[in-house]
């Protein structure tokens, strides 16, 4: 618990869900450099190593993440990954 206060404070974490095996899942905004993207042509699994794995549109509720779903500003998404990865990804934002 301490560990995902710490996450949350320090970072632009909404909320982490880290587990044992160095996996953690992230809600976070997306950074820039995804806005008006196709997740597919965004190159966030090559680039950050995470995949984003659900998008929430204001006023909506999350949706899975595809490689056709396109990221906007103002979007909450969930990613996926090893945990320094998801932390560094957050970061950019």
């Amino acid at each position: 618990m301490g560990r995902r206060v710490a996450h949350l404070v320090r970072g632009r974490m909404l909320d982490c869900i880290e587990s044992e095996d160095d996996f953690a899942m992230v809600k976070t905004s997306p950074p820039a450099g995804i806005v008006g993207l196709a997740l597919g042509s965004s190159g966030v699994r090559t680039r950050h190593g995470v995949t984003v794995v659900a998008v929430k549109r204001p006023g909506e509720g999350f949706t899975h993440a595809t490689a056709d779903t396109v990221v906007e500003e103002g979007d909450t998404i969930i990613v996926a990954g090893r945990t320094r990865q998801t932390e560094r990804f957050s970061e950019l934002t």
